[in-house]
């Protein structure tokens, strides 16, 4: 395709300047720009030449597994936003927003979840203070209750209606 191009490109040249040598009506003229067409024709002839032969050149280096493509992406072009440009990029941007809601979803719950650890343990604290709070009363009524407790507490106020009886106590049996 190259090759057709360039030599079509050589030909339209060389057209140009035998139409130029027409133009001319002088004989001597002519034959000097004649002269000159033929070099200049000569010259394209080696340029086209050296043309062709650089192109099978390029053509026998590049192969179907050549491991490194022509727009390759380097780090410079990543971080100069060039990525961003590219068309997977754009084709695929619903998938980097889903992708986007799923971290940013990730992110809340988790931080909701550190939230509802942190208020439990603060409860179960709570508790825990409460449970004791509640053993040491039960204890300290356990104490003021006691029998001895009670006989010195009413000693102290003088009540002679309260008495410790001097008999056991009387088992009622109940028949059903």
């Amino acid at each position: 395709m190259d090759d057709e191009r360039l030599h079509q490109d050589t030909e339209q040249e060389l057209l140009t300047e035998s139409e130029l040598a027409d133009s001319f009506d002088d004989e001597g003229q002519a034959e000097s720009q004649e002269e000159e067409a033929d070099s200049l024709k000569q010259e394209l002839k080696t340029k086209e030449q050296k043309a062709l032969k650089k192109l099978k050149a390029i053509k026998e280096n590049v192969s179907e597994e050549d491991s490194t493509p022509v727009g390759a992406q380097t780090l410079r072009r990543i971080l100069g936003g060039d990525i961003l440009s590219a068309s997977l990029v754009r084709r695929q941007v619903w998938l980097f927003i889903l992708i986007l809601l799923f971290v940013v979803f990730y992110v809340a719950f988790r931080y909701q979840c550190q939230q509802d650890t942190i208020k439990i343990a603060e409860m179960e604290r709570t508790l825990q203070d409460a449970k004791y709070k509640a053993l040491s009363s039960q204890s300290t009524l356990t104490e003021r209750c006691r029998e001895s407790r009670v006989l010195e507490a009413l000693r102290r106020q003088n009540d002679s209606l309260l008495k410790v009886s001097s008999h056991p106590p009387y088992i009622i049996e109940v028949k059903k």
